[in-house]
């Protein structure tokens, strides 16, 4: 039997060196090296919750569509009113296939004269060569290997950003906006995957070290690395991809029907579209709920959920201990039956059975500044 080929190196984040002399753990992530923490999960959670952290999300996929007619191009593909975006703002949107099963969730940005997109770094790739192939004469993909991405999170994040650049202190929640920071280019938004008040800076790969010791000079700031980003994704109630969504998942399963629009509902021009007008009409074969287990045991990914007949109901796709719970909390499609907040549940932890509800999402309220 032929060895198995040898897997390609993982990617460098361009603050690979700014990490190290901070004492990041570093682990792989979607082909990247990335941190994992610094200080640790629970202090860099907490640090984002009660004033700003910074978090290198240089491995998700930028890219811009140029040219007349890019956002109704990109519709071709993708869900959401992409051609009613205005200059200035941000939208979130899924792409879809024909089984109306998510391919990824991204954003895309209007910037006036093109619109900017960031994707899931694990499905760049996959993603763009998928836009690209719908494109129209005239409209055309330009990839962004050389711009790094800095989310800087928390109730405190306008201020320390302001303070450098007054510009953001007034953007509105999914807002954007090309900027000057310190005579460094940016593209911000306001918007993150925490659940707080925060922003998203795409800088050139050769400035982010600058901006990142610009940010973390700032008495608000400090590092955090993907375990607190994911703690703090799950307590907001957001999914990831690849965990609580694939191309198995439709918008209508996961709850995201709110991002396709109401044009868009009801012309059903969208890859999937005569599915999801099904499962609005009749119902979904199974709903993303939130868990609330008993006791203090994570519960992980692949768990099984019972009912209280001990039949299985659905499967657990994200789980943590919630560091402003204090409790473990989890995610996870259940069956329409089982899926409403109290709902009585089991779920199959290591071969023990551990008591659980179903529990309203958000776990902890967003922040987000209107």
């Amino acid at each position: 039997m032929p060895d198995a080929a040898p897997l390609p190196p993982l990617r460098a984040s361009p603050l690979a060196a700014m990490h190290a002399a901070l004492g990041a753990r570093m682990v792989p992530f979607a082909g990247w090296s990335l941190p994992v923490q610094y200080a640790g999960i629970l202090a860099e959670h907490r640090q984002c919750r009660d004033s700003a952290a910074l978090f290198d999300v240089s491995h998700m996929g930028q890219a811009s569509l140029h040219g007349p007619g890019a956002a109704a191009a990109l519709e071709r593909v993708a869900l959401g009113d992409l051609t009613g975006l205005r200059p200035g703002r941000q939208r979130y949107s899924l792409l879809t296939n024909d089984r109306a099963g998510i391919l990824d969730d991204f954003m895309a940005a209007s910037l006036g004269d093109r619109l900017f997109l960031v994707v899931n770094a694990s499905r760049a790739d996959d993603d763009f060569a998928h836009i690209a192939a719908a494109l129209p004469a005239g409209v055309t993909l330009e990839r962004h290997p050389d711009r790094a991405l800095l989310a800087l999170q928390g109730p405190l994040a306008a201020r320390a950003l302001g303070r450098l650049c007054p510009a953001t202190a007034t953007m509105p929640f999914m807002a954007v906006a090309e900027l000057d920071i310190a005579g460094i280019p940016v593209i911000a938004s306001r918007s993150g995957y925490t659940g707080e008040d925060g922003f998203e800076i795409s800088v050139p790969a050769d400035h982010a070290e600058a901006l990142a010791k610009l940010l973390l000079d700032q008495p608000e700031v400090t590092s955090a690395g993907l375990g607190a980003r994911d703690s703090l994704r799950l307590e907001a109630g957001l999914p990831l991809y690849g965990q609580d969504l694939d191309e198995y998942t439709s918008p209508v399963e996961a709850g995201l029907t709110w991002a396709i629009g109401k044009r868009r509902r009801m012309a059903g021009d969208f890859p999937g579209a005569a599915v999801v007008r099904d499962q609005l009409d009749n119902g979904p074969p199974r709903i993303r709920v939130g868990l609330q287990p008993e006791g203090r045991a994570p519960v992980r990914a692949g768990v099984s959920i019972l009912d209280e007949s001990g039949a299985t109901v659905g499967l657990v796709t994200s789980g943590t201990f919630s560091p402003s719970r204090d409790a473990p909390i989890a995610m996870g499609y259940v069956r329409p039956p089982h899926a409403a907040d109290g709902t009585p549940l089991t779920l199959m932890l290591r071969g023990k059975p551990v008591p659980a509800r179903v529990a309203p999402l958000p776990f902890v309220p967003h922040r987000y500044f209107r």
